[in-house]
């Protein structure tokens, strides 16, 4: 199977239209990746962490991220709810990243797991990171099919899935598709934030 580049210039249509809003998440969003996984569903638990990770798990989860060292990029709908979140966790030599996903239930065949991958790829590889790891469960066809179509070795251990990705080294384009990405992101979140603002005004107004 052949590597896709994840240059900007060579993307195809089909991945195009995958683009969703993807932001950076900080400290000040922690709050938001603890509503956004217990929202989960049973089924959803599952294929992200293995196993129907209770509550108190999940919580437990969130508050140890290492926002220092590893990134979360999430996608807001027009009401700020965290909908959909990547967390790519780096090895202490960066030399690897584990990448795992979450999307709720109602926004799934979006393309926003697919939209996540990409950004998450080209973060990691325009910072020397040489390969990126996924655990999904088996049944998880979705984000089995994304993997495949990257070019990722996969490897199946009864219901659960490894999946090794190789990354090339950064390029001119696969900054600049994080560049613009990443304030394209901002923006979309700036007018979502403005457009609430303005919605709890307009009924006093009245």
């Amino acid at each position: 199977m052949t590597l896709r580049p994840y240059d900007l210039l060579t993307l195809g249509a089909e991945r195009v239209c995958a683009w969703a809003p993807v932001r950076t998440l900080g400290e000040r969003h922690r709050p938001r990746i603890v509503q956004h996984l217990l929202a989960l569903t049973s089924e959803d638990r599952l294929r992200r962490f293995g196993h129907v990770a209770t509550d108190e798990h999940l919580e437990r989860y969130a508050r140890q991220i290492d926002l220092d060292r590893d990134r979360v990029f999430g996608v807001f709908d027009s009401g700020l709810a965290l909908v959909a979140m990547a967390h790519l966790a780096f090895d202490p030599l960066r030399e690897g990243a584990e990448f795992g996903v979450s999307v709720h239930a109602h926004l799934r065949g979006r393309g926003l797991g697919s939209a996540l991958f990409d950004h998450a790829v080209t973060h990691a590889r325009n910072r020397a990171v040489r390969q990126l790891v996924i655990y999904l469960a088996r049944d998880n066809a979705a984000m089995l099919h994304i993997v495949k179509q990257a070019g990722a070795t996969i490897r199946f251990d009864g219901p659960d899935v490894r999946a090794e990705l190789p990354l090339p080294g950064d390029s001119l384009a696969s900054q600049l598709q994080e560049f613009l990405g990443l304030h394209a992101g901002e923006l979309d979140y700036r007018m979502k934030l403005q457009a609430r603002r303005l919605g709890r005004l307009l009924p006093g107004l009245g």
